[in-house]
């Protein structure tokens, strides 16, 4: 790879300042504008009245590429260069985000964070495998992937304080334009300061794997996403989960056949990065999935300002980047399965507690140690997953190493929404519609009410019952089944993070020795 002894830092004799920069740039750009949404839903909900399934498809249209394309777009910096990737995923994100603040509605929207996704699913595995690139010993890269990863946050942090900002003063629409000039200086700053590398030994293009890869994932989540709004036994979704089965199964044989497959099967082969990979889907799913909740408990339920939600949003991420010199530090002396389930039993803790705040608790502070929990657990697991999955293969590996653990990751940050939407809405119309049933309110007001559930499901049914005086005794049983169906998400959150945790503490109870191999192009 070629270097620039001049700007070398001790971060690592091959890592230049202006590739530091450029990597940590872009990983925070990415995660920008994948949490930046959460912030508006209620704004959403509000403006352009999203009905059934269409909230939880604006969050998920930006993570459906990102989930479906990061292989391909790892193995592609692996081949043209990893410089190009960050100067054209940036490009890319800037496009989405300018279709997104024009939209006129939501398919419009649905657009432009597809567009943008696209744009971060290049910049995710490209900027860790960049960096990683540039390091020459394992606690040279345990640091970078420690910087990596509090960039990460950073921008989970910065997201929701720009959402909450630019629409309490202006408006939603100004949030994405933000976006779009921090993607434009990541661009800018790629193209002039970043130092190419690349690792094309013995890689080709997989057209079949990722085919089948991406239309599995993609009918996978259609189903889980619409199963609610559908009906879950609707040919619709029972052909959607088959198809899901078939080409995933098609993928596994694909890359088996494959002579230089997308995703090398026998990573899997490795204890340490196989439990990696399964805590990577499961735990993360358990910290989006929280995330989402406190979103749609805070704005379209309790809809209160994008400021308080901003404010959550920073108790969930802003604690990664307090722990950097911490985590740095346990990354290269702690054990794994250690760090990997002290990490999730903290999210499943403060998972918990969430689960019992009643939902006509609108009060800040109740929110403020569960969330801490979550928190400081994300800050501990992120760095620990990223770390024990590329510290187990050999540097020739880093890419697609990099590239199918931040699939894997933001796969479970796909399923986040998609899950905890799909049960606690389907539980919260279960809910209204028994209570609505029992109630002795008039029977022309339980119509209206059956009929707004019949459009738009509980969510619409409490918005338009806080808006219009003749539906105004709906809200208190709308909001109480609302208040159930997140609870019940943020319990699956809990149990999918406690699950992860005992299987880390299980199974990687030594310390994993990582490859020094530093063969790169």
């Amino acid at each position: 790879m070629t270097t620039e002894p001049s700007t070398r830092t001790a971060t690592g004799r091959g890592l230049t300042t202006g590739t530091l920069a450029a990597g940590l740039l872009a990983v925070c750009l990415a995660q920008i504008g994948l949490a930046i949404p959460a912030t508006l839903n209620g704004l959403f909900q509000s403006d352009l009245h999203p009905v059934g399934s269409q909230l939880t498809w604006i969050s998920d249209t930006f993570l459906l590429p990102v989930a479906v394309l990061e292989l391909t777009f790892g193995l592609l910096g692996d081949l043209f260069g990893r410089k190009r990737l960050l100067i054209g995923g940036a490009s890319l994100l800037a496009a989405g985000e300018l279709v997104s603040a024009t939209a006129s509605g939501i398919h419009q929207l649905w657009a432009g964070q597809a567009l943008a996704g696209l744009g971060a699913a290049a910049l995710f595995p490209t900027s860790l495998a960049i960096l990683a690139a540039g390091t020459t010993s394992p606690a040279q890269r345990a640091r970078v992937i420690a910087m990596w990863a509090a960039l990460l946050s950073t921008g989970g942090f910065l997201a929701p304080l720009l959402g909450g900002i630019t629409a309490t003063y202006g408006s939603w629409r100004w949030s994405f334009v933000v976006v779009t000039a921090i993607a434009a200086a990541s661009a800018a700053v790629s193209a002039l300061f970043a130092v190419n590398s690349s690792a094309p030994a013995g890689r080709s293009l997989d057209v079949a794997g990722q085919l089948t890869i991406g239309l599995g994932l993609f009918s996978l989540l259609y189903a889980i996403i619409q199963g609610p709004t559908d009906g879950w036994a609707s040919p619709s979704i029972i052909i959607a989960f088959a198809l899901a089965a078939v080409f995933l199964a098609a993928f596994v044989l694909a890359e088996k056949r494959a002579k230089s497959p997308l995703l090398r099967l026998d990573l899997f082969r490795n204890r340490a990065f196989a439990v990696a990979s399964v805590v990577a889907v499961v735990g993360m799913f358990a910290f989006l999935g929280t995330a989402y909740s406190v979103s749609i408990r805070l704005g379209p339920v309790q809809d209160q300002a994008p400021m308080r939600t901003a404010l959550a949003f920073v108790l969930l991420n802003g604690i990664t980047l307090v722990m950097l010199p911490l985590t740095e530090r346990l990354l290269r002396t702690a054990a794994p399965g250690l760090l990997l389930g002290a990490g999730l039993l903290l999210i499943a803790a403060g998972d918990y507690w969430a689960a019992t705040l009643p939902i006509t608790d609108s009060a800040f502070t109740s929110l403020i140690l569960p969330l801490g929990l979550v928190g400081l657990g994300f800050a501990i697991t992120v760095s620990s997953i990223t770390a024990t999955a590329v510290n187990t293969v050999p540097m020739h590996l880093a890419g697609m190493a990099s590239a199918t653990t931040n699939l894997l990751r933001d796969f479970g940050f796909t399923l986040g929404p998609a899950i905890i939407g799909a049960v606690a809405l389907s539980r919260a119309a279960s809910n209204f519609s028994d209570s609505l049933h029992n109630s002795a309110l008039p029977g022309a007001l339980k119509g209206a009410g059956t009929a707004v559930l019949d459009e738009g499901g509980p969510l619409a049914v409490n918005g338009a019952s806080t808006t219009s005086p003749k539906l105004a005794d709906l809200h208190p049983l709308a909001l109480d089944a609302l208040g159930h169906g997140y609870s019940i998400g943020f319990i699956v959150c809990g149990s999918a993070a406690l699950f992860s945790a005992l299987l880390a503490l299980i199974t990687l109870r030594s310390r994993a020795a990582p490859h020094t191999d530093s063969t790169e192009h």
